[in-house]
């Protein structure tokens, strides 16, 4: 899909030949979403900027992601999105940024890019491709923010019903079983959404500072003050997101606790009942071998007191485990 944003009218999504035809080269910003060989080609022609493939956008190494030449910068990251099930996914987005346009390149959808196209506004005095750049950076920045605080709040949610369950223990045995298996995987997402956000911050956090250092000779006063409040927000976001790391290990850690306290409980009574069961299968066994001159064979109460002594022998350990607090 290829879309012209002017920032005096909404986003206008255009097809190739209307690109080739020249259209696109009035644009302030050309927003490029998985697009086709013959979309990357119709932009180059009309605009004479170099749009890198899937291929060099996914690149890791530092000096793939950021390039500058000649003023004209190229920079790649990868960024999170919400997919359709409600989870996070990571695709590749690419900038180029011009003197007088910027080029976005994007794999995955993005609420982010469609809300600031239809808001962007751009300054006739400054008109640069500066402006809608660092206007998503911004609104970037803002989304992770955004989903870093929905997870913070996700999370301190399960911790409550971890230590709830942990201290009360009302709840049936195989019930807080099948609840603390679900809390392990749900926590085990939920760290793996915070890594891909910290991927996210990490390449967002160069690039504020790549551009802050190569295109300073050039960019307005405004917009080096914008990039600063930017390194400080995503320095704060880091420092959150560590924090969210730190929580998630914690309740990692208490989620497995708990279930080798379960795992103890069970193997606990089963002990106590193999135990407590030794004494009367002996007595059972031993008045069960029927010898012809056992004292109790004829005794009309044999019966009765061989059941009684199984019973008592069962009740004695039971009470002598309660009193040590073993049961």
């Amino acid at each position: 899909m290829l879309r012209v944003i002017t920032g005096q009218a909404p986003p206008m999504e255009i097809d190739t030949d209307r690109a080739s035809a020249g259209l696109a080269a009035h644009a302030v910003w050309i927003d490029l979403f998985s697009p086709t060989e013959a979309e990357r080609a119709a932009v180059e022609r009309a605009t004479g900027l170099q749009v890198p493939d899937r291929a060099a956008v996914a690149e890791i190494e530092t000096s793939s992601r950021l390039v500058d030449q000649n003023g004209l910068l190229t920079l790649t990251t990868p960024m999170v999105s919400r997919d359709t099930a409600g989870g996070l996914t990571v695709a590749p987005i690419g900038f180029v940024v011009a003197a007088d346009r910027l080029l976005t390149l994007r794999y995955g959808g993005s609420v982010v890019f469609d809300r600031f196209a239809d808001h962007f506004c751009l300054n006739d005095a400054h008109r640069s491709g500066m402006q809608p750049f660092l206007g998503l950076l911004e609104a970037l920045v803002d989304r992770l923010a955004d989903v870093l605080e929905q997870l913070g709040a996700e999370l301190d949610a399960v911790s409550a019903e971890v230590f709830d369950l942990g201290a009360g223990g009302r709840a049936p045995s195989r019930r807080r079983d099948a609840f603390l298996q679900r809390t392990l995987a749900d926590v085990g997402r939920k760290g793996t959404h915070i890594s891909q956000l910290r991927d996210g911050l990490l390449g967002v956090g160069r690039i504020v500072r790549f551009v802050a250092e190569t295109a300073a000779g050039w960019l307005h006063e405004s917009e080096l003050r914008r990039l600063k409040i930017l390194e400080r927000d995503i320095a704060s976001l880091n420092d959150y997101d560590t924090q969210l790391t730190n929580k998630i290990q914690f309740l990692l850690d208490a989620t497995l606790g708990f279930i080798n306290i379960e795992q103890n409980n069970t193997i606990k009574v089963l002990t106590v009942v193999s135990i407590v069961g030794i004494p009367p299968t002996f007595i059972a066994s031993l008045y069960g071998m029927n010898f012809k001159n056992m004292p109790e064979l004829g005794w009309t109460y044999g019966y009765p007191y061989g059941l009684s002594l199984i019973a008592l022998s069962i009740i004695v350990p039971l009470v002598i485990f309660w009193r040590r607090g073993w049961l």
